[in-house]
């Protein structure tokens, strides 16, 4: 198979990664720098970094399975 029968895996690591990461660093530096921008909502931001967490967790589970 191309890339490796884990790819799938592979991917959702990547992207669960990057999505917690990302929601993290937008709650805790949000765009703008200096200007006045809102904060990304608390309740969103926090679920979207779980899931983030549950899939990358998941897929390091099936990858070290």
């Amino acid at each position: 198979m191309f890339l490796g029968e884990d790819l799938l895996g592979w991917l959702l690591l990547a992207l669960g990664g990057a999505m917690a990461v990302g929601n993290l660093v937008a709650l805790v530096r949000p765009p703008g720098g200096e200007r006045d921008v809102e904060r990304p909502p608390l309740a969103r931001t926090l679920i979207y970094v779980g899931l983030g967490l549950l899939v990358a967790f998941w897929a390091l589970g099936t990858l070290t399975n």
